[in-house]
């Protein structure tokens, strides 16, 4: 098998790990994502700087401890056992943290459909230098996006572009704003009566939550960039080789004029 496939346990480790952010090893997740780096774009170069210093390090080094103490300071103006948690719940059904790490973890799993396939080219080359000598070649370069690869790179960057947008649409449904309240009312049972909650560190989770949309809009950008430069190369390369063998028809040999003289003087 592939040697990508080696990496596959600690793969499983990150999926393990990816509702308890305080135990996941982003060290596996840049790993992974750095071998897609050497057969990306310019543009993709830039998503993935983008991803890893606005998204990764802001979230390992910052965000966690924002909401490090969400549910244990939601403050609610009554005693009635189970209120609290209850109300809790009601608003925020999934933690902002929870949901950002399944984003990052989401946006970068189409990349590793890149990695796959050239490992898949790798590993005919190597059958077919195996079974025809090693002086030959099936591929001029593996890691070349043309053919099937380049249809690969295309939909990986709509598949990630496809759910950066259904993130950013569940933040907003889920919690009806990327602002976060001061303060919720609540009356689900077992609440005795309307009840005011209070968020803590609303201001900060506030600043957070539109940096991190922010970066999560710009990265949708990117991949918009990168998609429409894809195919304006596709389009500006099949021209090019249109334009070279409607050429090369075009050439002729050269006629000796002495021999076409001497044929018409017989």
């Amino acid at each position: 098998m592939f040697s990508f496939f080696s990496c596959l346990p600690k793969y499983s480790q990150l999926k393990r790990n990816v509702l308890k952010p305080e135990l996941m090893d982003w060290k596996v997740l840049q790993g992974f994502l750095s071998g897609v780096n050497k057969y990306s774009t310019a543009f993709g170069r830039i998503w993935l700087s983008v991803v890893f210093v606005f998204r990764v390090l802001i979230f390992v080094v910052a965000a966690e401890r924002v909401w490090s103490d969400e549910q244990g300071h939601f403050d609610c103006n009554t005693r009635q056992p189970g209120c609290t948690n209850i109300c809790y719940n009601h608003f925020f059904p999934i933690s902002h943290i929870r949901l950002w790490a399944l984003q990052l973890v989401f946006i970068t799993c189409p990349s590793f459909m890149v990695v796959l396939h050239v490992a898949y080219r790798e590993e005919r080359e190597r059958k077919y230098r195996a079974k025809h000598g090693e002086n030959t070649r099936l591929y001029d370069n593996p890691g070349q996006k043309h053919g099937g690869l380049w249809w690969t790179y295309l939909m990986s960057l709509f598949i990630k572009t496809g759910f950066e947008i259904t993130f950013l649409y569940l933040l907003h449904y889920i919690y009806d704003s990327f602002k976060l309240p001061r303060k919720v009312q609540c009356d689900v049972s077992p609440c005795p009566n309307l009840v005011d909650c209070y968020v803590s560190r609303p201001t900060e989770k506030t600043v957070f939550s539109y940096f991190m949309v922010g970066a999560s809009v710009l990265c949708v950008v990117l991949n918009i960039c990168e998609i429409f430069y894809m195919i304006a190369t596709r389009v500006v390369n099949r021209k090019q080789h249109g334009s070279i063998r409607i050429a090369s028809r075009k050439v002729r040999p050269e006629v000796d004029c002495d021999a076409c003289k001497s044929s018409h003087a017989e």
